[in-house]
């Protein structure tokens, strides 16, 4: 069972129908309990850091998050559900993130040509090739929605990188955990192909 985290920051649905167009059902919910329950998690999300935070505690799916993280379950997070996983973020001041991997999450500082946010689409340069991305070549355009970007300790957690103005990692990959700055339920062909080479994990 495929579940997508439910926080009440992103448009849940469209990622969901990106499972179903690739013929995987996925289950949207808010119940700890049934993300704890889940084969493979999906953390989504639009919005501010602070308050995606805030959301995740609330409604007690921090620990099952984590959980599902460190059991080794396939884990996939997705625009702010990527920056989430990082230690510390300066969006709208300072606040601690869930701290699953190294690093922190910056605002583009660039010249005034360069708009902010980041939206479109923008070409892949694959630095080192999860097994999500199976059947996807190197320099594929995925696309992009984002005023903030992850920069992790370890260039080794950088799975995809992207340029705009400044390189900056796009996707990471660490044993289970995969997650992407760019939003795959969006970026057609390409990026319904990384989400059913996600599905496919779960055997």
């Amino acid at each position: 069972m495929i579940v997508i985290v439910d926080y009440q920051m992103g448009n849940l649905r469209s990622v969901q129908k990106a499972f179903e167009k690739v013929g995987y059902a996925a289950t949207i919910s808010s119940d700890p309990e049934q993300v704890a329950r889940a084969d493979q998690v999906v953390l989504p999300g639009v919005g501010a850091f602070g308050d995606a935070l805030a959301e995740l505690e609330h409604r007690n799916l921090i620990e099952p998050i984590l959980e599902a993280i460190q059991s080794g379950k396939p884990f996939l997070g997705i625009c702010l559900g990527l920056q989430l996983l990082f230690d510390v973020s300066f969006e709208g001041g300072e606040h601690r993130g869930l701290g699953v991997i190294p690093g922190k999450v910056v605002r583009f500082d660039l010249p005034k040509h360069y708009k902010v946010p980041h939206m479109g689409w923008n070409q892949a340069r694959i630095r080192r090739r999860a097994p999500l991305l199976s059947g996807i070549p190197d320099e594929t355009y995925f696309y992009f929605v984002h005023s903030y970007y992850v920069v992790p300790d370890d260039s080794e957690a950088v799975s995809i990188e992207v340029d705009y103005g400044v390189p900056f990692c796009a996707m990471v990959w660490r044993d289970n955990l995969f997650a992407t700055q760019f939003h795959p339920e969006k970026s057609q062909r390409y990026g319904l192909q990384l989400l059913e080479n996600f599905a496919g994990l779960g055997g």
